[in-house]
């Protein structure tokens, strides 16, 4: 039977990523968002609201897929809204396709936060976990609008008959534009302001992170392991971590970054400095950078989302995965993380959107 790939969120890091490697591997695939993206040769595009049944339910159409791949949420004010809104868009998906009675797999994709806690929880005394992080740690006594996502999963795979899995990456290191957690980018716009204006690339995170150890999960390793999850028998109904498979320290990472960009570096200095607070007065200054150098996005908001990189490098302790499951279950890809970031770097100069 044909595999036919419906990816949701398309247009992230995660879903464009996953989209080309499906397509490179011969698949059918659709990819679904509100503004859907049709760069990607191959995809065909579904332009959908995830709030709206009515909207999903004329946008499907006629399309059965057999592997449904959720990449998407939508960030709000609190995390009760969080879990009420991202919920209802899981649900309202899997109601929609139900009555096509040909999905045969499900993944969600969520992340960390699944052990840690939401954003705003993250430094709460007694929600920080046990590191490394492992699949079998229970869920925390605490409001996650993850749990809400995979409990939507597991009804309907009840109800419908498919098989799931889940799939939590630490940082998530690839190309999109106009996404909102995205710290290579907001990294390589960071250390290109630094470069053209002098400023020195400062360390913008907490002590347990730049001397702890850390890792995180290049966009083309999720991309095969979501792959991999939905196509073998022994990774269904499960949960699994993803990430590169290495680990490093950020006082080490830093310095390749800088010597990439051939900067001058800061480590951290006894204080958090934020990232947010350092280049708020630069949007300006990325329009001038952007004309200077002939770049495709002028806009400094659609590139870099501080906030983000921010809460994850400000973390109080320090942050790493156990891969030991997916290890065992056969699933073997592996990527240096420093070179994740070159990687990307060099896309990112090549597609002109740093200088």
């Amino acid at each position: 039977m044909e595999n036919i790939a419906l990816v949701v969120g398309a247009s992230g890091i995660t879903g464009s990523n996953l989209a080309r490697t499906l397509i490179a591997k011969g698949w059918t695939a659709y990819g679904l968002a509100r503004n859907p993206n049709t760069d990607i040769e191959g995809l065909k595009p579904v332009a959908a609201d995830l709030l709206d049944t009515h909207s999903l339910s004329e946008a499907l159409g006629d399309l059965a897929p057999t592997h449904v791949y959720i990449t998407s949420w939508m960030r709000n004010e609190t995390e009760a809204e969080n879990i009420r809104v991202n919920s209802l868009m899981v649900r309202n998906l899997l109601n929609v396709l139900s009555s096509k009675k040909s999905v045969q797999h499900v993944a969600l994709v969520t992340g960390l936060k699944h052990y840690l806690g939401p954003f705003d929880a993250y430094a709460k005394a007694g929600t920080l976990p046990e590191t490394p992080v492992r699949e079998e740690h229970p869920r925390l006594d605490i409001e996650n609008f993850y749990y809400a996502q995979e409990d939507e999963v597991y009804a309907a795979a009840e109800r419908d008959g498919f098989t799931w899995s889940i799939h939590r990456p630490h940082t998530v290191i690839g190309k999109a534009v106009g996404n909102m957690m995205n710290m290579g980018t907001t990294l390589a716009v960071y250390a290109s302001i630094c470069k053209e204006t002098g400023r020195p690339f400062r360390w913008p995170g907490s002590e347990a992170q730049w001397n702890g150890l850390s890792d995180v999960t290049d966009a083309h390793v999720l991309a095969e392991h979501l792959i991999w999850a939905s196509t073998t028998e022994a990774a269904k109904n499960e949960a699994f971590n993803i990430v590169n498979g290495d680990y490093f320290r950020w006082s080490w990472l830093w310095k390749q970054l800088a010597g990439w960009f051939g900067i001058e570096f800061v480590g951290y200095e006894g204080t958090i400095a934020p990232l947010e607070v350092e280049i708020a007065n630069d949007v300006q200054l990325w329009k001038e950078i952007a004309e200077r150098n002939n770049l495709v996005e002028p806009d400094l908001t659609r590139l870099a989302s501080a906030w983000h990189t921010d809460l994850d490098l400000g973390r109080p302790i320090e942050v790493m995965t156990d891969m030991s499951k997916s290890r065992k279950l056969g699933f073997n890809v592996f990527q240096r993380t420093d070179e994740s970031f070159f990687d990307l770097f060099e896309q990112l100069r090549q597609e002109r959107l740093i200088p």
